[in-house]
């Protein structure tokens, strides 16, 4: 017979949520018995979830890690600044842990991460959900397969979108790189991740290069006012309108920052934009983020690979330069031409796959998050010594890739991973 675990929500916003309302689905392996959150309102929506009779509110994170309520497993999604403090408490309690990403915003704090949970003997599985997602698990299964032969190159790329860059890294919690962390660990450390899962070998070197060049004050059109609010002059054909937040970008964005999204009136959520940061124009914030970067990677091996990040393109893209052939795959190959990957041999004719997400949504990310709660339970349950889909053993050196990938595009250097994971980059 199955012992479900018992789950606590450290942070009980949209990340929680989402595992939650996926966990309840499966109340023979998940309880949800406590939540903590500094907003009511996101407690009681999870409480309401576990509807578990001696659910346990909290209203900040410290005070359920000092209560301990009984658990096996506690979710960290709080926002990232916080993930380091909240998971070294969340194993100092004894609780194995489901870890947003990124582990934490500064290299030693991921190593130290690492460390506690070995000498606490618990398991830590990092939500990069799409080394769950159906599209990417096909894609590790024909690498894996030998049918491009010998990988020889790999070139990835994500789309952030325009709206969601201006959301997030404009407007946003991760606007401010000394107030979050830079936007390629926040957004990417999934890519960085994905390269080297995907690859399976350890990279060597890396290269990187981007900055911030178009959401500045000085590509703000003329007479455009400090809020979205204000009587913008060209807000009827400003793709980053805020008022859109009222019409086609409510859902899902909107409530992603604002907890009344789902009931608030046209006349609310414009009172809510003349004050909040989601209200502000995005060529007048006090952002610093990146809008596009591109990295370089030599792995183990002598492979090559590259990834962009890119604040002007939608969707995620992959292709693998093999010595019997090439995949590409991807959200234009979806789009355009009825598969979501494809195989061309150097010989032969080309091979295509369709896949379907677990939970019958986006197939290139979201269905990862379903994928993640489908594993968790065999994951955290797996014998001693077993390692874990997305354990610490394989994505603290996706990690180290990030963190290296921003300095070599902060210091113009190539940066030797070997020496750099144990180096002075660590302080």
């Amino acid at each position: 017979m199955i012992t479900p675990l018992r789950v606590v929500c450290i942070g009980c916003g949209s990340r929680a949520q989402t595992y939650t309302q996926l966990a309840i689905r499966r109340p023979h392996q998940f309880q949800i018995v406590a939540g903590a959150d500094p907003v009511p309102d996101r407690v009681e929506r999870i409480r309401r979830l576990a509807n578990h009779p001696e659910f346990q509110s909290f209203d900040r994170a410290e005070a359920l890690l000092a209560t301990r309520p009984a658990a096996d497993l506690a979710i960290v999604a709080t926002q990232d600044e916080f993930h380091y403090a909240h998971a070294r408490g969340a194993l100092e309690a004894g609780y194995h842990l489901l870890l947003e990403k990124p582990i934490a915003t500064r290299l030693d704090q991921v190593l130290e991460i690492e460390r506690l949970a070995q000498r606490q003997d618990r398991r830590v599985l990092v939500c990069f959900v799409l080394r769950f997602a159906a599209f990417y698990r096909k894609a590790k299964e024909i690498i894996d397969s030998g049918a491009l032969g010998e990988v020889m190159s790999i070139q990835a790329s994500e789309g952030v979108m325009p709206w969601h860059q201006a959301h997030s890294f404009v407007r946003g919690h991760w606007a401010v790189v000394a107030k979050s962390s830079p936007m390629i660990l926040s957004k990417c450390c999934h890519d960085t991740d994905i390269v080297h899962w995907l690859v399976g070998r350890r990279c060597r070197r890396i290269a990187s290069f981007g900055s911030l060049e178009w959401f500045r004050p000085e590509r703000a059109p003329a007479s455009a006012p400090a809020r979205c609010t204000d009587g913008c002059p060209v807000g009827d054909t400003c793709p980053y309108n805020a008022l859109r937040y009222t019409t086609d970008q409510r859902v899902p964005w909107l409530g992603m920052v604002y907890d009344r999204a789902r009931d608030a009136t046209t006349e609310d959520i414009a009172a809510w934009l003349r004050t909040s940061p989601w209200g502000r124009c995005v060529y007048r914030c006090d952002n610093d983020a990146v809008d596009r970067q591109v990295l370089a990677f030599e792995f183990e091996g002598g492979i090559t690979g590259t990834f962009t990040m890119t604040a002007f393109e939608h969707g995620r893209h992959l292709e693998v330069y093999g010595t019997r052939g090439v995949l590409k795959c991807g959200e234009t190959y979806r789009n355009h031409f009825g598969a979501h990957l494809i195989l061309f041999p150097h010989e032969g004719e080309p091979v295509r796959y369709t896949v379907q997400a677990e939970d019958g949504g986006y197939e290139l990310h979201g269905g990862g998050d379903a994928g993640l709660v489908h594993a968790l339970y065999a994951e955290i349950t797996k014998p001693p010594g077993a390692p874990l889909e997305a354990g610490l053993d394989s994505t603290v050196h996706s990690h180290v890739m990030t963190f290296a990938a921003e300095t070599a595009r902060v210091t113009g250097q190539t940066v030797d991973l070997g020496v750099y994971s144990w180096g002075d980059s660590r302080s």
